[in-house]
């Protein structure tokens, strides 16, 4: 094997995410024989000692490769990691995968939004479900605040600026109106930071709450299927990890001949 950058490396073997794996070298957590490693660094793992927080990683100890969804409630922070203590989506897992397995989210929902949330350890995807070339839709049910008559719903579905740059075009649609608020449909395939609710603060209609119902036609609640119950989590089906392959534009050599998953 030739020498590959460690990021990569460590995604590959599930040890973390490519960005993860990049913030653990520039903390001075990977060692490769024996010396802490810079950010870009290439390493050989056939010949190499590779080390993370001070523990040998080898390929051949690469965990099972694990694809779950995941209903996330309320409260609970998108990360691995929290410095304030909160709540984190691994800490609904059960102990054997918390840890030692490489698990970590696939993008993120703000703490407040609930609904489907991809977790996985294979880091080779994550990196390309999260780069910003590929269109992955989302789908959402969003309540906001009022009710937001058709131009301002096309407004929308057309775009608008946020932060100096438009908005891609997005599905809006209306589900139900009460006396105050509104349920959209919203249809996203792009995913910038809280652009839902920045999106209809700027539009004049406050967003009271968010739930993601599907990443793709992967689906909280599949047809014919009783909704993942919130807190919980089911691993994917393997037509489901293979579309997830195909969203990033990987033809089916490049999927896994026999996808394995961690016994859960």
């Amino acid at each position: 094997m030739s020498d590959e950058r460690l990021q990569k490396i460590l995604a590959q073997w599930g040890i973390a995410s490519r960005r993860q794996a990049e913030q653990m070298m520039i903390a001075g957590r990977v060692r490769v024989n024996g010396q802490v490693v810079n950010l870009g660094q290439k390493a050989n793992p056939d010949i190499d000692l590779i080390e993370v927080d001070g523990v040998p990683v080898k390929a051949t100890e690469r965990p099972a490769s694990v694809y779950l969804l995941l209903h996330k409630p309320p409260g609970v922070v998108s990360t691995c990691s929290d410095p304030r203590a909160r709540s984190k989506v691994l800490d609904l897992l059960p102990p054997k995968l918390r840890s030692g397995q490489g698990i970590h989210p696939v993008g993120r929902l703000d703490a407040d939004s609930t609904g489907a949330l991809l977790l996985t350890n294979d880091g080779k995807l994550t990196f390309c479900l999260t780069h910003p070339r590929h269109s992955i839709s989302k789908t959402y049910q969003v309540w906001v605040q009022g009710h937001p008559p058709e131009p301002i719903l096309e407004a929308w579905r057309q775009g608008i600026v946020l932060a100096g740059r438009k908005t891609m075009p997005a599905q809006v649609e209306v589900l139900e109106r009460t006396r105050n608020e509104t349920m959209l449909s919203v249809i996203l395939s792009e995913g910038r930071n809280r652009q839902i609710r920045r999106t209809a603060e700027q539009l004049g209609y406050p967003v009271l709450g968010l739930h993601r119902t599907a990443i793709g036609s992967i689906q909280l609640q599949p047809p014919s299927e009783p909704i993942l119950p919130v807190g919980c989590f089911r691993p994917l089906t393997n037509s489901e990890i293979i579309f997830l392959w195909s969203l990033v534009n990987l033809t089916s050599t490049n999927v896994p001949v026999n996808i394995r998953k961690h016994s859960l």
